[in-house]
């Protein structure tokens, strides 16, 4: 008997506890369910959030390019002769207009010499035969030859100095000159090249967009150009595009200008190129890690009251960190961005970062 009553003694004991361990708990509060209760009890995971702001987007695509120069020529002489002089220093600018080379013209200046003195005659005699003429004292023919002749002379003079001046080789147009090709005292003819010459601000930008955008890409549209393996980037525009697509390719050909003073992009490069096709103000975007794939699509947790509710998205452009999301989310909601392995619908999660 007295075992039985120390036992029953301990069991007393041991209800009186539970029941305050259960009270304490909230179990007979009526204000905590048995899930709430073990809700309690699991540790929260420590989450970085995102709220949701409208933000600038641009919609982009990118490509590969080369640099051209604005304006390129091969400097060569119209006539053949021996190269007098270069005028010009390997690799520095040169004005349009300015004398670069000059090839012996010492036979066409004799030339241009005898004429002049033809003309000086022909002049007299034109003026005496018109006096005479006026006088009636010569004829209307004898003065339309002495005429003819003095046009002759004119005639003769303009040929020789457009002879003359295909001996002097000038810069058509601002630029840089390059590495020469022949020496003072060389025979030149049109087939030998003497250098060349090239305008390299602005550039042109050589590049290609699949036929989709066919529509989309026109004149005017900006596009940035980035130099690999450097942080250089430059504004360009499009300036021309090739009205038929390329058959074999079914590419688009498109060129556009930048502005280069500081001559960093070089005629030849490769680059690669953004388009931007369109430019959104109030897009709702997240990083690219906060997005989860699911049997449904994509989804994203969200934070309500401490706990994660996963969402179904549907998402729009994506760029190398963020997603736009067009569906699913709304402004001033708080995006779950870390921790999202550990993430269970309704797991219980603690803001320690907010942006």
């Amino acid at each position: 008997m007295k075992n039985l009553k120390k036992t029953g003694i301990y069991v007393g004991i041991a209800i009186v506890i539970l029941i305050l361990v259960l009270n304490k708990t909230g179990w007979f509060s009526g204000s905590a369910s048995p899930k709430e209760i073990l809700t309690k009890n699991v540790k929260a995971i420590p989450v970085k959030g995102l709220i949701i702001k409208p933000g600038s987007l641009q919609d982009k695509i990118y490509t590969n390019g080369s640099v051209l120069s604005n304006e390129e020529v091969d400097l060569r002489s119209e006539t053949s002769g021996r190269l007098t002089s270069i005028l010009f220093e390997e690799g520095r600018s040169v004005k349009k207009g300015d004398l670069l080379a000059k090839i012996n013209d010492s036979e066409l200046q004799a030339t241009l010499k005898k004429y002049a003195f033809r003309e000086t005659l022909a002049k007299d005699r034109e003026f005496r035969t018109r006096q005479l003429l006026e006088k009636n004292l010569a004829s209307q023919q004898e003065f339309d030859i002495a005429l003819n002749d003095l046009n002759s002379v004119y005639a003769d003079i303009e040929f020789t100095k457009a002879q003359i001046a295909k001996t002097e080789i000038r810069a058509p147009f601002d630029g840089i000159i390059g590495l020469r090709s022949v020496s003072v005292g060389s025979y030149i003819t049109p087939q030998n090249k003497i250098a060349s010459l090239q305008s390299i601000n602005p550039v042109k930008i050589d590049f290609s967009v699949p036929q989709k955008y066919y529509d989309i890409i026109r004149e005017g549209k900006q596009i940035i150009i980035k130099i690999p393996g450097t942080d250089k980037r430059y504004n360009g525009r499009i300036y021309a595009v090739e009205p038929k697509i390329e058959q074999n390719t079914r590419t688009l050909q498109v060129r556009a200008l930048a502005d280069n003073p500081r001559r960093e992009l070089s005629p030849g490069a490769y680059v690669e190129v953004e388009i931007i096709l369109n430019e959104m103000r109030d897009a709702l975007l997240i990083p690219s890690e906060a997005l989860v794939p699911d049997l449904e699509g994509e989804k994203v947790y969200v934070y309500k009251n401490g706990l994660a509710i996963p969402s179904i998205v549907t998402t729009g452009i994506r760029t190398e960190r963020n997603v736009q999301i067009l569906t699913g989310i709304s402004k001033g909601d708080t995006v779950i961005t870390s921790g999202i392995v550990q993430l269970r619908p309704k797991t219980s999660v603690s803001l320690k970062e907010v942006k």
